[in-house]
């Protein structure tokens, strides 16, 4: 069977989707080169997209890439290719997170059965910063989230009662002592866009959501100490639904894997309607992470997931999908000033 051509077309197809990935902060800390004798295309880290204090060891950066991989792969089966993945493929570039070779489809009786079209799904996904209704998330639902996770070499933990207060108390730590360091404030708010501005990384003023007026929801407060920036509280759903995704290890390769993971489940969500955000906060404390794990389990927690039903989420913007993406250093101009505070 010939393999499809690689024009310029269906190359903007891949990185489109793949920079339609979440990403942190919306850093996009991926870069992408193609080899087009070999059709051979390979996600690199960015390193000046990274967040030293947030994500000193690159976790969520991991995850971020491995959300992209899993969107890649999405475009290249759309596109008629079969992609194969190969994570850290070369032990002397640690930058290269991925490679995926773009070879001829599998045969028909190999291919896996349908499922439903997460292509589609890319760009409808948006984090959702906005109260959900309450309205519980079907138990047929929840499970195909977990087995979209699993197939992925992930799994995804369904807590009860006592367990979703666990993690979002850790949660609410984890935000309190962001807060109070004025060098991780600064750190997020220099990754919040202004009004106006062009620049396809970080997240606009207007993708932002409320604080919880009841204040069980700890949502990530961005703007830190701008009020002006500010939107009025509102109250948040009475009873989340949260869902932690882990491994059973904790390597450069299970992180990917964990991207690839959290991504598969985002978009099976927004297949069903479901709202989603991302619970980060604890995960970047290294005690509030490991005492987020699983009693009984060799449990290593990437990310706590909220989903539901409720508004969609606000746009962010993306880098071009037509070139590399070029260094995302913005200028003061574009960015929100930084804290000139003492750094801890």
């Amino acid at each position: 069977m010939p393999i499809p051509d690689l024009d310029a077309a269906a190359l903007e197809t891949l990185l489109a989707a793949a920079v339609a990935a979440p990403s942190i902060h919306n850093t996009q800390p991926w870069r992408f080169r193609l080899n087009p004798a070999n059709q051979l295309l390979e996600v690199r880290a960015a390193p000046e997209r990274s967040l030293p204090l947030a994500d000193p060891d690159g976790r969520a950066q991991h995850l971020s890439v491995g959300a992209a991989v899993f969107n890649i792969r999405l475009a290249a089966v759309r596109l008629g290719w079969h992609p194969g993945v190969r994570l850290l493929p070369d032990p002397g570039e640690p930058e290269l997170l991925a490679a995926i070779q773009l070879s001829r489809p599998p045969r028909p009786e190999d291919s896996r059965p349908a499922e439903p079209d997460l292509y589609a799904a890319i760009a409808r996904r948006h984090t959702s910063r906005m109260p959900f209704t309450g309205r519980p998330v079907p138990d047929p639902v929840v499970a195909e989230l977990a087995v979209a996770a699993h197939v992925e070499g992930a799994r995804l933990h369904m807590p009860d009662f006592v367990g979703i207060r666990r993690l979002l108390r850790l949660t609410a730590i984890g935000e309190a002592r962001n807060h109070a360091s004025p060098a991780r404030t600064a750190e997020t708010r220099s990754w919040i866009t202004r009004p106006g501005t062009d620049t396809p990384y970080g997240i606009p003023v207007t993708a932002l959501g409320p604080a919880d007026a009841a204040g069980r929801m700890p949502m990530r407060d961005f703007t830190g100490p701008l009020p002006a920036l500010h939107l009025p509280a509102l109250r948040f759903e009475r009873h989340a639904q949260v869902a932690l995704l882990w491994t059973s290890h904790d390597r450069p390769e299970d992180r990917l894997r964990a991207g690839q993971a959290l991504q598969h489940v985002l978009l099976t969500a927004t297949v069903h309607g479901v709202r989603t955000s991302l619970l980060h906060q604890a995960m970047e404390w290294p005690d509030l992470r490991a005492a987020g794990s699983l009693p009984q389990q060799q449990c290593h927690p990437q990310v706590l997931i909220r989903f539901g039903y409720g508004p969609d989420g606000g746009r962010t913007p993306r880098a071009s999908a037509q070139t590399t993406p070029r260094s995302a250093e913005a200028t003061d101009s574009t960015r929100l000033p930084r804290d000139t505070g003492p750094a801890t």
